[in-house]
């Protein structure tokens, strides 16, 4: 990677992506996109900008030519509980923008790393250690159909034109960088909050709800680490099971109360947060990622816990948040 786009920068995950690639690859050379620069005001002004709207298809093509662009970064996408609500714009969003990025990088000749997710599985996926390649033809949200056509779809591009297409399977991610959008995980990101803020916290999926989930500073690096991972190893390009913890929320309060140890949970349940869930796996099988790119990562719930604590209670003293 020498000349990097990101498109949706503006969001969870382009919000930290971008500094941590021009930390690497130095500012001038990682370009972020989002509908709005006044959105993403830190990170226009870090480095260069460009305002864009990821279905204008001449548009981002004539930024990538611009820069003399090498590699792509496809974060464009409603998330699980918001596409429920809107399922005719989730897909015209998720797989417009993911349409155009794959057109304009054969064109270009540029790699696409587009994130998918474990919204890709279903009722009908295992649950437990869930395979690399498994059945996926039981999703039950817009979301999930629209990475699982995302896979498929990265995969012609790769097969058919020879386009150099990558991605992930991302469990849950949890920040204190960028609060959550809408989607089914975001209560392990919540409960830290609330957690500091009044000492406890009302979660919308059951007592015993597993499903996997990651600490951004791991979701960083891996998707550096696939990006620069020699091609000819990799067997499994879209999409490749990473996993880092699966715990239910009663754990987490649990890792909570180690250091606020009066907090206290009850549970207010989202029915539609609730079956999303339920349709997911609890736990992925990362083996294919272990072996293919040296996947590894440094968080645990414990570990992660501890930090968010910290960097949570940091930006209520700054009065970056209330």
């Amino acid at each position: 990677m020498k000349k990097i786009l990101i498109v949706g920068a503006g969001g969870q995950i382009g919000s930290e992506l971008v500094p941590h690639l021009r930390s690497i690859y130095g500012n001038s050379n990682v370009v972020a996109a989002d509908i709005s620069a006044e959105k993403c005001k830190a990170l226009a002004e870090a480095g260069p900008f460009e305002e864009l709207n990821a279905l204008d298809g001449e548009g981002f093509s004539a930024i990538v030519k611009k820069y003399n662009i090498d590699t792509i970064f496809n974060l464009v996408a409603l998330l699980s509980a918001t596409g429920e609500k809107n399922p005719k714009l989730a897909w015209d969003i998720n797989i417009g923008a993911l349409t155009n990025s794959l057109y304009i990088a054969k064109d270009n000749n540029c790699a696409v790393f587009t994130p998918s997710s474990i919204g890709a599985f279903g009722n009908d996926t295992p649950k437990d250690k869930t395979p690399q390649d498994t059945l996926q033809r039981s999703n039950t949200t817009i979301y999930g159909v629209c990475k699982v056509t995302g896979e498929l779809l990265s995969d012609y591009y790769f097969n058919r034109f020879g386009v150099d297409t990558r991605s992930v399977r991302f469990p849950g991610l949890i920040s204190y960088v960028t609060l959550p959008g809408g989607g089914t995980t975001d209560y392990a990101v919540e409960i830290y909050y609330d957690a500091i803020r009044k000492g406890s916290f009302t979660c919308n999926v059951k007592e015993g709800t597993y499903m996997d989930m990651m600490y951004m500073p791991d979701a960083l690096n891996a998707v550096v680490q696939l990006m620069e991972a020699d091609p000819s190893k990799l067997k499994h390009r879209n999409s490749f099971n990473i996993a880092s913890m699966s715990f239910e929320p009663e754990q987490i309060a649990a890792e909570i109360r180690k250091h606020i140890p009066n907090f206290k949970m009850d549970y207010q349940i989202d029915p539609v947060k609730q079956a999303i869930a339920n349709s997911w796996p609890n736990s992925m099988d990362d083996t294919c990622a272990r072996e293919e790119w040296g996947w590894a990562p440094k968080f645990d719930l414990t570990s992660m816990t501890n930090d968010m604590l910290i960097k949570v209670k940091e930006k209520f003293d700054k009065g970056l948040i209330k």
